[in-house]
């Protein structure tokens, strides 16, 4: 049985930094290809954060966290990561990691995915 599970979220003041992670379960993590991070904030839909291949390649990333935010994985660890660095009000929401095999990664914005986990909460205050 496939499982995700976030961690790491919390209420941060703005500039501060926060680091996700998501473990991964159940499965032979690299025959996911894609290991993405999406956000959804209330009132709004979900959008992608950031995406990497599970075996490696340039990481993907939404203008919006450009510069700020990167994501990683540990293979031997089944984990991915999001160091979220220089944090501001409108990166509020629940973060979710989600596990796919498409490819390319989330191409075209394309915010479904196969697996995803239960989300972390991420606020940060002005």
């Amino acid at each position: 049985q496939v499982q995700l599970v976030e961690s790491g979220g919390g209420s941060v003041q703005a500039g501060g930094s926060l680091r996700l992670s998501c473990a991964a379960s159940g499965y032979t993590y690299s025959s996911s290809n894609c290991m993405g991070w999406f956000r959804q904030a209330p009132g709004k839909e979900r959008e992608g954060v950031a995406a990497i291949y599970t075996g490696g390649g340039k990481p993907i990333y939404a203008d919006s966290v450009k510069g700020r935010f990167t994501i990683s994985q540990d293979n031997a660890k089944n984990t991915v990561y999001l160091q979220m660095n220089s944090l501001k009000p409108e990166d509020t929401a629940m973060y979710y990691c989600a596990a796919d095999r498409r490819i390319p990664c989330f191409a075209g914005g394309r915010t479904d995915a196969s697996n995803w986990g239960q989300g972390t909460q991420v606020t940060v205050s002005s």
